[in-house]
């Protein structure tokens, strides 16, 4: 692959990376892309490189999972929380933009915590754990991002 074609996998890495951080993109999934058609395009060792790296990806999704659903059920949290947070977020990201799906995710936790709890400190704590939570996924899931991205870098630049 040219040289362009490298820094153009890398742009998309770069994008996929941001969009795990500011979750706007799938960036997982940006990732795993433009290392499939880096995979397709350049062929045969390429296939071992792209696979470890998938690898990589997927065991970061899955403890990503894990760990966020015990974080949660050790405080004590529903799911529902996390998932009206995430739809208040969204909203709030497209009204609000840069710090709106942020505040919305507070809103939206605080108002689900609320509804459950009928206690403003209770729903407080319930929206600061579910924060904690999706912080710990966006730093398995970039972490790993990462260990893939350096995977692809060694065999694209250095084999």
């Amino acid at each position: 692959m040219p040289l362009w074609g490298e820094l153009l996998v890398a742009a998309v890495i770069f994008v996929g990376l941001v969009g795990i951080v500011v979750p706007i993109l799938p960036g997982t999934l940006l990732i795993a892309g433009a290392l499939l058609v880096w995979a397709i395009v350049v062929g045969g060792w390429a296939w071992s490189v792209f696979a470890a790296a998938l690898l990589v990806l997927v065991v970061g999704e899955v403890i990503k999972y894990i760990v966020a659903g015990k974080s949660l059920r050790t405080d004590g949290i529903p799911n529902r929380t996390v998932v009206v947070g995430g739809i208040v977020g969204i909203v709030g990201f497209f009204v609000v933009p840069v710090i709106g799906l942020l505040l919305g995710f507070v809103v939206g936790a605080v108002a689900a915590e609320l509804v459950r709890t009928q206690s403003l400190e209770f729903a407080w704590r319930g929206a600061v754990a579910a924060l904690r939570a999706a912080a710990k996924t966006i730093g398995i899931e970039l972490l790993f991002a990462l260990v893939a991205t350096s995977i692809w870098t060694g065999g694209a630049f250095v084999w």
